[in-house]
């Protein structure tokens, strides 16, 4: 088949190159021309685990190229893809305003029966809104469908190619026939829906999860007063079938493109159509605040950060990522600098850019990162962080390691004469 993938963000370089890898034609299309001329040379503009050599691969065997130009990209295209980004808007909702532009942009270029996919995460509704651009500016006959992705940062690849599932949302065999043949070779249960079945499904999936981080979270709280330790707790409610022991992230919530946005757009969609009052904007309201309630907390057991070196350990939102959008240190290192501290950090590939006037300096490595810190916080679960000999950097004199997702062995923390601060434990 011959496909086009509109946008060339996260999704769109990673549906490119497994597509491609499929024996498609592939072109990844995109306005932006230093990123174009970045990945026809082989360059990927962000970190994600074997996806280069995938894009190179592909390139070299000619199944993948790219363009700026709508006209290369679309005439001869059976599928096209628009992965464009959807960020939120000032109010929460989903800003579709690029989805848009790439339907009035590809709309003249149009062959006979393309099948247009929305595979970015987009409300219900959005798809026949998109055909209705398409429609004033072609005569051709065409068809739509949603396709949204489940992939994860850090093991996109691995997600895409070994799925949980396919979602297809269409109502038309043609399109589903089309698409299910596109994902045969992946083995995966496809679920074939309604539209916008496909496009609640992509939100529901994301704010359950975000859910169930929020739900343990505030079992944290409880167990800090009452001196129970959560992960003895999660131990014991993850044998009931029903509830299971994966997933359950007690810390200082959940970050990243994809949860914060999606539960403040699936909340802000609920209010559009009179949901006001539900869950979805208390879980909102819950994450945002929780990251300030435990730097406060911790602020009170570490005596104060005021003029303490504190050694700040991952910078992205999780590990194998260097994507720092709502990542925990966005917050952390801004908290730390209005309280005066001296700011260390370290991460294996994030950068820190500051967004105000905090002063912090950035290290190459864990042991200089942490010599001569007075509190060392591990914030996010790389590797190399977990396993790093902290006993190298002990000193003399009181150190606090504040453990931010409870992945250390707290009695070996304390045998190297840690002070240790965890989540949802005393």
């Amino acid at each position: 088949m011959k496909i086009t993938v509109i946008g060339t963000g996260f999704v769109g370089v990673v549906s490119a190159a497994v597509y491609a890898s499929f024996g498609h034609q592939v072109i990844g299309l995109d306005i932006d021309e230093k990123k174009i001329q970045l990945l026809a040379k082989g360059q990927v503009p962000f970190y994600e685990p074997d996806l280069q050599d995938l894009l190179v691969e592909q390139q070299q065997k000619g199944q993948l190229r790219f363009t700026t130009s709508y006209r290369e990209a679309i005439k001869e295209a059976e599928i096209i893809i628009i992965a464009v980004g959807t960020p939120s808007a000032a109010d929460g909702t989903a800003d579709l305003r690029f989805v848009f532009a790439s339907a009035q942009s590809l709309a003249p270029y149009l062959k006979e029966n393309a099948i247009i996919v929305i595979k970015s995460t987009v409300p219900p509704g959005t798809l026949e809104k998109t055909l209705a651009i398409v429609k004033e500016k072609t005569n051709v006959h065409f068809y739509g469908a949603s396709l949204p992705e489940f992939l994860r940062e850090g093991s996109a690849v691995y997600d895409t190619l070994h799925p949980d599932r396919i979602v297809i949302g269409t109502e038309d065999d043609f399109v589903f026939d089309k698409l299910q043949k596109l994902h045969q070779t992946l083995n995966a249960p496809i679920i074939r829906c309604k539209i916008a079945s496909a496009q609640m499904a992509k939100y529901t999936a994301n704010s359950y999860l975000a859910t169930r981080i929020t739900f343990i979270n505030e079992i944290a709280n409880l167990c800090e007063r009452n001196g129970a330790d959560i992960q003895e707790v999660i131990q014991a409610i993850g044998y009931d079938k029903r509830i299971g022991q994966h997933y359950w992230y007690p810390g200082l919530g959940y970050g990243g493109s994809c949860f914060p946005k999606d539960v403040k757009e699936l909340a802000a969609y609920s209010r559009s159509i009179g949901e006001e009052g539900n869950l979805l904007n208390r879980v909102n309201e819950i994450n945002e605040n929780r990251i300030f309630r435990l730097l406060n907390k911790f602020m009170q057991e570490t005596g104060g950060f005021e003029n303490k070196t504190v050694a700040v350990l991952g910078l992205s939102f999780k590990p194998n990522t260097d994507d720092t959008r709502e990542a925990p240190a966005t917050k952390i290192i801004p908290f730390l600098s209005q309280h005066s501290a001296k700011i260390r950090s370290y991460d294996p590939v994030a950068k820190y850019i500051p967004s105000g006037a905090e002063v912090q300096t950035q290290f190459s490595s864990i042991q200089e990162t942490c010599e001569g810190a007075d509190i060392i916080m591990a914030v996010i679960e790389w590797p190399e962080i977990l396993h790093f000999d902290f006993s190298k950097v002990k000193t003399e004199k009181l150190q606090f390691f504040i453990d931010c997702r409870n992945q250390f062995n707290a009695v070996q923390i304390k045998n190297w004469q840690y002070h240790y601060l965890g989540i949802g434990k005393r």
